[in-house]
């Protein structure tokens, strides 16, 4: 598994010594993801979730040129809201080391909140999907005085409540305050996270997990492309 740095979540917006994979970064690459995410603009501006029927109330949207204003309480939050899809990798005590995909939806409805649901699915040591894993859904909050407040709730039996704040105007770090597991859940130390806009637009992301006997390690990690907003 690479390490927590890998995705370039500690430096938003800077290209890193290395890529993710470990290789050197090719001269004038930087130039070429930027052309790339200019590229990927024009198809994802079009896009948004899609709601079922019309409701009396604003829908959700992910797609800020589209449904009601972002709540100005979100300003500090305004980057991370659309549809991310990519994959990353993850060390688990139940699995070991092994690689997932991920699809991210970030949306608002106007209120002071974002919605966040995260849908994940594995892959086999032969590159193949073997099954839906990881899926969580939530809100984000932020405070007048930038404290972050994430509320996630895991399909595997487990609430949290992280508390944080700003790195700056494209990353966000926060750390656990509570942790709850149901009876048949999964027993969970406490975690981190951070989450940051890194080179090309992407979404970078990295959870490190409080081990029994390790202390706080590198758990799963991820780089997203938006797909929409």
């Amino acid at each position: 598994m690479t390490g927590d740095r890998d995705a370039g979540v500690d430096s938003p917006g800077r290209p890193t010594p290395e890529g993710a994979d470990q290789q050197s970064v090719v001269p004038g690459s930087g130039n070429a993801a930027v052309e790339a995410a200019t590229e990927r603009s024009e198809i994802t501006a079009g896009r948004n979730i899609t709601p079922f029927s019309e409701l009396p109330i604003a829908e959700d949207t992910a797609n800020l040129r589209h449904g009601p204003d972002l709540h100005p309480g979100l300003l500090a939050l305004l980057p991370i809201v659309g549809v991310w899809e990519g994959e990353g990798e993850a060390d688990t005590e139940e699995r070991g080391e092994h690689r997932f995909g991920q699809q991210l939806v970030i949306s608002h409805d106007g209120e002071n909140y974002l919605s966040w649901s995260s849908r994940c699915w594995t892959f086999d040591s032969g590159g193949a999907v073997d099954g839906a894993a990881y899926r969580e859904s939530g809100f984000w909050r932020i405070s007048e005085d930038d404290q972050l407040e994430f509320l996630v709730a895991h399909a595997a039996g487990v609430i949290e409540m992280y508390y944080g704040k700003p790195i700056s105007q494209s990353a966000w770090e926060m750390s656990t305050d509570v942790v709850l597991t149901s009876p048949t859940g999964p027993a969970r130390g406490g975690a981190k996270r951070m989450y940051g806009i890194v080179e090309g637009g992407d979404l970078g992301w990295v959870e490190e997990r409080v081990h029994p006997e390790r202390g706080l390690v590198p758990r799963m990690s991820a780089r997203l492309q938006r797909v929409a907003g």
